[in-house]
């Protein structure tokens, strides 16, 4: 978006010193003091920030990493529950036909994603109990006002503070990509947390109750790729809409919110439902369900993929060779 200018500026044929009137730099020592200190500030708020969350982040992985150092095996479980997750980010990163993006920003905002996490670790855990006093439509509140507008928030934030910032987020779509990895940071560290108190608190044995969590928690790790990709794909769309740059992270998270508070708020229910009308384990209704849930919600992103890729191959068409080969929907493009 080009700059603003004053009336005086824009007058001015670039032959008079407007410093101070109408544009500035630092030039006195007190101009350099003025941005040492609003550097220093804006800085030192990210550094304070990050260095909360990683302090959170440190506490809450206290009991997972105990487990671990006693039970080394455990660690399997931790990372076959995210196998799913990292499949679908991975098919997502594959989409991408504009450029590759860089594997440091990848990892930065992976572990973005875990940190930010703990925070809406703390804003569940201490509102909950609130809404689970309020009779019949607590928890569903809860779901759709606490759960769903922290979780995808946290995980954009985790884009937007540092690769959204970078020259290589140079498309739309490189959105949904950092939005993909964000969500695997999320689950990774969500899963972890959940599999050690579940083997924590269980009677079974330990591996028979690992098995039960990564299970349940290796399908619920999708989700979080495909909510908070679709929310990155508006934040792509932002950056590139500066005019529209609000509405259109506010839209992205709404939808990515209310399909992540229906899920939570179905997830215990339909199963049951359809596990008494079809006569089928709930085991079975269970995955039935996530997996469906899944595909539906995925397919919505998948559509948007698809269509950002044939008018990209398209318009790059209109201006390269006529004997330039055209690009199949999935075909690998040339980086």
């Amino acid at each position: 978006m080009q700059r603003r200018r004053d009336p005086v500026e824009r007058a001015d044929q670039q032959s008079t010193d407007l410093y101070d009137v109408s544009t500035w730099e630092p030039r006195s020592f007190l101009d350099v003091l003025a941005y040492s200190i609003y550097n220093a500030i804006n800085y030192g708020l990210r550094a304070i920030v990050l260095a909360v969350a990683l302090a959170i982040t440190l506490l809450l992985l206290v009991q997972p990493g105990i487990l671990v150092l006693e039970q080394p095996l455990l660690g399997l479980f931790f990372g076959l529950s995210v196998v799913p997750a990292a499949l679908l980010a991975g098919f997502i990163w594959y989409t991408d036909i504009t450029s590759n993006e860089p594997i440091g920003l990848l990892v930065a905002t992976f572990v973005l994603a875990v940190l930010f996490a703990t925070f809406a670790a703390v804003v569940n855990s201490v509102t909950r109990p609130w809404f689970e006093a309020i009779p019949l439509v607590g928890t569903v509140l809860f779901f759709f006002l606490i759960v769903g507008p922290v979780e995808e928030t946290v995980k954009l934030l985790a884009v937007r503070v540092f690769a959204y910032r970078s020259e290589s987020f140079d498309a739309v779509i490189d959105g949904a990509v950092y939005g993909a990895i964000a969500g695997l940071g999320f689950a990774a560290i969500e899963n972890a947390i959940y599999i050690a108190e579940t083997v924590s608190e269980t009677e079974m044995g330990l591996y028979t109750a690992a098995t039960g969590i990564t299970t349940v928690r290796a399908l619920v790790g999708p989700g979080h790729v495909i909510y908070s990709a679709i929310a990155g794909y508006y934040l792509g769309l932002a950056k590139f809409n500066p005019q529209y740059a609000g509405p259109l992270v506010v839209k992205g998270l709404l939808i990515a919110a209310v399909v992540h508070a229906t899920y939570n708020s179905t997830v215990s229910v339909v199963p049951d439902v359809i596990a008494s009308l079809a006569a089928i384990p709930l085991e079975f209704a269970f995955i039935g369900y996530v997996i469906l849930f899944d595909l539906a919600i995925g397919y919505y992103l998948y559509r948007k993929i698809v269509r950002y890729r044939r008018t990209y191959s398209s318009v790059r068409n209109d201006t390269d060779d006529a004997s330039s080969p055209e690009l199949t929907e999935f075909e690998p493009p040339t980086r």
